[in-house]
C-alpha cells in the first residue's frame, strides 16, 4: 500500500467497516494515489495496520476486485488494474480504438479455419448454407491483460488473412488493406455471464459479468463481409454513446 496513504475510519458508524475500507482505497485510486498496476499490502499486513479483522479486510479487497478496480495475481498479490478501456460505438475495430487509446494491443489467435456456414451464419452472411467461410477466434489483450474474446466469420477470398498477420493488425486494417469499403454496420450489445472456458481465457471466475457485441459489416456494395459475435470483460471495458434529441 502506498505510505501516504492514509485511511480514516468511524467505527461508531451504521456504515460497515470493509465499505469504508473499500470506498477509501476506491478514491485513491479514482485521484491516481493508487496508480494502475500499483501492489497492495496483503491481507494480514492491512488488517494489522488498520487494527481489523482479516475477513473484515478480505471482504473490502473482494468488493473492490468485482467492481474491476483490483485484481489478484497468483505470485503477485493484489493489484490496480489498468484503466479500463472506453468505446465510442463506431465502426471501428477494437483493434485500432485500443492503438488510439495508446493500450498497447496484443493478439492471440486460437483458431483460424475454413469451415462450412450452418444455417445461422450463411443467412447473416447471404450465401449458401455448407458454403465454406473463414472462422477466426481470438484473444485480444490490452497493456499485457485479457480484453476480450473475438469470433468472426468471413465469406472466403476477401482479403489473404493468416494467424501472424492477424497477430500483428487489425482484422478491419487487413480488410481495408485488401481493398474492401466497409461503410454500415448493424451491432447489437448485451451482457452474459462467463462460462468455465471463457473465464479461463479471460482470468474472470466462472459466472462473471461479461459485455457482449454482435456485429454484422456490410460493404460500399451493401454485401456482408464480416461477422462478428464477442465478448469482454466488463470491469475492464465499456462502450459510449453520444445522443442527439430529434
Amino acid at each position: 500500500m502506498s505510505p501516504q496513504l492514509d485511511f480514516d475510519l468511524d467505527r461508531s458508524s451504521p456504515v460497515p467497516l470493509y465499505f469504508q475500507v473499500a470506498e477509501q482505497i476506491s478514491e485513491a485510486i479514482r485521484r491516481g494515489d493508487l496508480a494502475p498496476g500499483s501492489r497492495l499490502d496483503n491481507e494480514i499486513q492491512l488488517a494489522d495496520r488498520l487494527g481489523l479483522s482479516r475477513p473484515t479486510v478480505r471482504q473490502a479487497i473482494q468488493y473492490l476486485v468485482d467492481k474491476g478496480l483490483l485484481v489478484r495475481k497468483r505470485g503477485v498479490g493484489t493489484q490496480v488494474v489498468h484503466g479500463q478501456v472506453k468505446r465510442s460505438v463506431e465502426l471501428t475495430s477494437l483493434y485500432d480504438d485500443l492503438r488510439r487509446a495508446g493500450q498497447e494491443p496484443a493478439t492471440k489467435v486460437i483458431s483460424l479455419a475454413t469451415v462450412p456456414a450452418d444455417e445461422e451464419i450463411a443467412g447473416i452472411l447471404s450465401i449458401p448454407a455448407g458454403t465454406e467461410v473463414l472462422r477466426l477466434e481470438r484473444l485480444r489483450f490490452a497493456a499485457g491483460e485479457p480484453l476480450a474474446l473475438l469470433h468472426n466469420w468471413l465469406p472466403p477470398g476477401l482479403a489473404p488473412l493468416t494467424a501472424e498477420s492477424l497477430e500483428q493488425r487489425g482484422l478491419y486494417e487487413l480488410l481495408r488493406a485488401a481493398g474492401v469499403r466497409m461503410r454500415v454496420a448493424n451491432q447489437r450489445i448485451g451482457a452474459k455471464a462467463a462460462t468455465a472456458s471463457e473465464g479461463r481465457l479471460l482470468e474472470e471466475r466462472r459466472g462473471a459479468p461479461l459485455l457482449t457485441m454482435v456485429r454484422t459489416t456490410y460493404d460500399d456494395q451493401g454485401r456482408a463481409v464480416e461477422h462478428g459475435s464477442h465478448v469482454y470483460r466488463a470491469s475492464h471495458y465499456s462502450l459510449e454513446v453520444t445522443l442527439i434529441e430529434r
